[in-house]
């Protein structure tokens, strides 16, 4: 009789912490994400084959834009770490407003391609170290350039710029990416010069 008394009370508890009491709480936790190590950003100086010149970050490869309707000195700052690129479109103006402003209204519309998907989109005007301005677009939510730019000297030069990534990973988990190559291309911008 006394052994009976404490194996009933050892089932009972048992059986009360396997009960469906807490299994009915439970909470699934949110998909984890891998730590970023960002590498220090060190630049160097692209070589002088393209109009323009500019110093780009040493973890980036650049690469020739090779989709069909490419043209000369469009090319691609590659990140292979952070399967991102940023792709550069480059112009001749030839000191023709119309050109110019077709471009610029290009630039926009690509841009503004995003609304859909974007919660916000900031553009800012900066002043260079050159005294050139650029215009820097930054476009928030799940779209797929999330930073873009554009400047000029209004008569020879036209360069754009938008980032990309090669990856399904969501917009939030990137930022950390997305602010580190954003350095980039300011750094990009206040080292570019134009090239004769």
């Amino acid at each position: 009789m006394n052994v009976i008394k404490p194996c009933i009370i050892l089932i009972g508890l048992v059986l009360a912490a396997c009960g469906g009491s807490s299994s009915d709480n439970y909470v699934p936790k949110p998909k984890g994400f891998p730590r970023l190590d960002l590498p220090p950003q060190q630049y160097k100086l692209i070589d002088p084959v393209h109009p323009y010149q500019f110093e780009y970050n040493k973890v980036a490869r650049l690469l020739p834009d090779t989709f069909a309707r490419s043209e000369p000195h469009w090319i691609f700052i590659h990140y292979p770490m952070f399967h991102a690129s940023i792709q550069l479109t480059y112009k001749p103006i030839y000191n023709d407003v119309n050109r110019l402003r077709a471009m610029l209204e290009d630039s926009y519309k690509l841009a503004a391609r995003h609304n859909i998907k974007a919660y916000a989109i900031e553009q800012k005007k900066m002043r260079l170290k050159s005294g050139l301005e650029a215009s820097v677009i930054d476009l928030t939510g799940d779209v797929p350039s999330q930073v873009q730019f554009v400047t000029t000297d209004s008569t020879t030069h036209f360069l754009r710029g938008a980032l990309y990534f090669n990856t399904a990973t969501e917009n939030d988990s990137l930022q950390p990416v997305i602010q580190y190559i954003r350095k980039d291309i300011i750094h990009l911008l206040n080292t570019l010069k134009w090239r004769k």
